[in-house]
């Protein structure tokens, strides 16, 4: 089965979240970066980042389908798209701590941040 429009809007709201994700992310690390210095500073970026790139994966297998002739194919790459995400995200949180040296509480804050944006974009963007 083909890609069709009928994903679009669910497509659009989810990079619009992941966009506002992207802005929030470099607003604090600038922040955080006049406050705190370039350790707090890297450490907002990769937090949030841990976050942002399974999203971006999920959005793309999520939303690969639509409409109710493809209902079970809606479902697995949902499914499928947020078992993705768990893995990259664990994956990319194990290399964070084991390769660099990062300010662990700027690291979470960034990353909860992320994790959040997506309950509070439904008030903000209509689908």
């Amino acid at each position: 089965m083909l890609k069709t429009d009928l994903a679009k809007p669910g497509r659009i709201f989810a990079f619009k979240q992941i966009a506002l994700s992207i802005i929030l992310v470099l607003m604090y690390a600038l922040i955080t970066y006049i406050i705190w210095g370039i350790t707090h500073f890297q450490s907002v970026i990769i937090g949030g980042f841990v976050v942002i790139i399974p999203n971006v994966f999920f959005a793309l297998k999520a939303f690969r389908y639509a409409g109710a002739r493809s209902t079970k194919k809606v479902l697995e790459s949902f499914y499928s798209g947020e078992k993705m995400k768990m893995l990259i995200m664990a994956i990319l949180t194990a290399l964070t701590f084991k390769i660099l040296t990062i300010e662990p509480i700027a690291f979470f804050t960034s990353f909860s941040l992320v994790l959040v944006v997506p309950l509070l974009t439904s008030f903000l963007f209509k689908l």
